[in-house]
């Protein structure tokens, strides 16, 4: 399905065929698949602009915008790409309708949620344990997870690195009331790190892998055994129930992206590298702790996980209420439903 459509006589053919393959693969059968393959005659709305939320790590995000394969696949749509430093600035951005869709990792979509954030989950990439950390200075005093008992510890709020030290602390048989945590955006975490105004720092690549070639701190835990750190796409409801003929292509062109990256590393670096202003040493440690990574539905299992995620922001008193996660993923049936009662 790597193969690009050609444009001219005989596309629509081509990309009515994609569609059954893409909408098949997703699960996209019965009416919705026939929702899908309408939008070739007009059916559904017309997608005049497509707005895409990605991070510097968002690997299959950036290679796809660098490689500027969605402007060919949608050429009668406006693409707009916009960065942010994190995931929860991102889904703020989504909820108030200034984006259609984007990737996050496990905790922001949990704290959008319990803030009646209306969007919706709509695939996944496997989990990423490696790729997220807890540092301390190589002189520091902290060697173990129980050494953070009354430490400042920087992070972002609702960032999947909260999650982490969340597990961190539980497991250390700390009371999340035992440390301070400092809520700093990834810049304002680095130089406060740098600066040993902080006793550690959770975070994820890149800012991980830059931080550890550029001052060599102490790991003290990775996400083993900890935190999946489990990465998310989200879209807004209306995008999710109008267009699910192009969360397919998205999908599609997403683990095309990540085939690329896992088949052509050097070339996938210089891509990264020039879009993210990182160093390629910084990209190559990344990627080689970052699995294959193509796109797929959100499994039972993986609502199981973020269920603990959410549950154990809530019993911390993190999250205002408790929240059920399957209420907001989205399937082709709830889909169907939704887009038919509009009707």
């Amino acid at each position: 399905m790597t193969q690009q459509l050609s444009a001219g006589a005989g596309s629509r053919r081509g990309l009515l065929r994609l569609l059954a393959v893409s909408a098949g693969i997703w699960g996209l059968s019965g009416p919705i698949a026939s929702t899908a393959l309408a939008q070739g005659k007009g059916a559904s709305p017309t997608l005049s602009q497509l707005r895409i939320g990605y991070q510097k790590s968002a690997v299959n995000l950036v290679i796809v915008k660098q490689q500027a394969v969605l402007e060919k696949r949608f050429p009668n749509t406006q693409i707009k790409w916009i960065d942010f430093p994190a995931g929860p600035q991102l889904l703020e951005a989504l909820a108030v309708g200034s984006l259609e869709f984007g990737l996050t990792g496990d905790s922001p979509p949990v704290f959008a949620q319990a803030a009646g954030k209306d969007l919706v989950y709509v695939g996944a990439e496997p989990a990423k344990p490696e790729s997220s950390a807890i540092l301390v200075a190589k002189d520091s005093a902290v060697h173990t997870l129980a050494d953070l008992k009354g430490k400042k510890i920087a992070l972002q709020k609702g960032s999947s690195a909260h999650y982490l030290l969340v597990s961190a602390v539980e497991k250390a048989g700390l009371q999340w009331t035992d440390i301070h945590p400092i809520y700093l955006t990834p810049a304002d975490a680095r130089a406060a790190f740098e600066r040993k105004s902080v006793d550690a720092w959770a975070i994820w690549d890149p800012f991980y892998a830059s931080t550890e070639l550029a001052l060599s701190p102490r790991v003290l835990t990775t996400g083993i055994g900890l935190s999946s750190n489990n990465s998310f796409y989200l879209a807004s409801r209306a995008f999710a129930t109008d267009h699910p003929e192009a969360l397919a292509v998205l999908f599609e062109e997403l683990s095309r992206a990540d085939q690329f990256v896992q088949q052509h590393r050097s070339e996938a670096i210089k891509l990264i590298a020039g879009f993210s202003g990182l160093d390629a040493g910084v990209v190559s440690l990344f990627l080689q702790r970052r699995p294959p990574s193509p796109v797929g539905p959100i499994t039972p299992g993986t609502v199981l996980a973020q269920q603990r995620v959410a549950d154990s922001f809530q019993k911390l008193g993190l999250i205002p209420k408790p929240i059920a996660v399957a209420e907001i993923v989205w399937s082709p049936k709830t889909a169907h439903l939704a887009k038919a009662a509009t009707q």
